[in-house]
């Protein structure tokens, strides 16, 4: 089984000890290939660095609303830099991590629809995938990408939303990224809307170190979870995991232009 993690953060100190154990454990396993998300414009060059150094990682750089109140005015137009330099260059494959986060109601909304939209146009500009963050704020950014329409879409990262809202996103040609909340058998009603969605709108990921999945109960989650994370989604979605793996490959290649 061949598996592309298309969403973490590798380059977080929670790996520090361990990065290259957990990297040569992934390969085993099957995890060829990662999408590392950068968050803040402190951590562009750590991202970068560790997808230049090992074969198999691409960076995306982005501006997260969760760190709304570390980004400055300059941090766009540095990201608009970091892009040029960039442009070009196959480590480098999405704008990302950005996104609306409605849940933190501390988190001012205005602020965060203009780094969505500023962050949207430079996709277009860059002729980029998008790496969405969206808690709680579907028909929010819905609405916004109706009226931008990145034309090579993206991801819709940690997708909880409903069966409704998943049709709307596929509708924009986005695919929708699985990871380890689904694996939760709480998760009734998010179990209930994989369950309906068809192989060509999902890709597979972690978000490591963050969402471990049910089989890795209060451990930090990591890229070599994704097989696990594969087997218990291709479960919900009654398909075997190679046929889930081989779709998600498939997605995430289409994607992010890889043969």
């Amino acid at each position: 089984m061949r598996l592309i993690d298309t969403h973490n953060h590798l380059d977080f100190p929670d790996f520090d000890a361990d990065r290259a154990a957990v990297l040569s454990r992934s390969r085993i396993l099957g995890v060829d290939r990662q999408v590392l998300a950068g968050v803040h414009r402190a951590n562009w060059q750590r991202v970068w660095e560790l997808a230049c150094a090992e074969p198999g990682l691409y960076a995306a750089l982005g501006l997260h609303p969760v760190y709304l109140e570390r980004h400055h005015a300059s941090d766009l137009r540095e990201l608009g830099a970091w892009l040029q330099r960039l442009r070009g260059d196959d480590r480098l494959c999405a704008i990302g991590e950005f996104g609306l986060d409605y849940y933190l109601a501390e988190l001012d909304r205005e602020r965060q629809q203009a780094l969505f939209e500023a962050q949207l146009r430079l996709a277009t500009d860059m002729e980029l995938p998008v790496l969405l963050h969206v808690r709680r704020a579907h028909a929010a950014t819905v609405a916004t990408l109706k009226r931008l329409r990145p034309p090579r879409a993206g991801i819709v990262h940690a997708f909880s939303g409903s069966r409704e809202e998943a049709w709307e996103y596929l509708k924009l040609g986005f695919r929708l990224g699985l990871g380890g909340a689904p694996t939760w058998p709480q998760a009734n009603r998010l179990r209930k809307v994989v369950a309906e969605l068809p192989l060509e709108a999902v890709v597979l990921e972690t978000d490591a170190p963050d969402m471990a999945p049910a089989m890795h109960p209060g451990m930090r989650n990591s890229p070599e979870h994704l097989p696990d994370i594969c087997a218990a989604l291709a479960a919900i979605m009654r398909v075997e995991p190679q046929v889930l793996a081989e779709a998600s490959t498939r997605n995430a290649c289409e994607l992010f232009g890889w043969r």
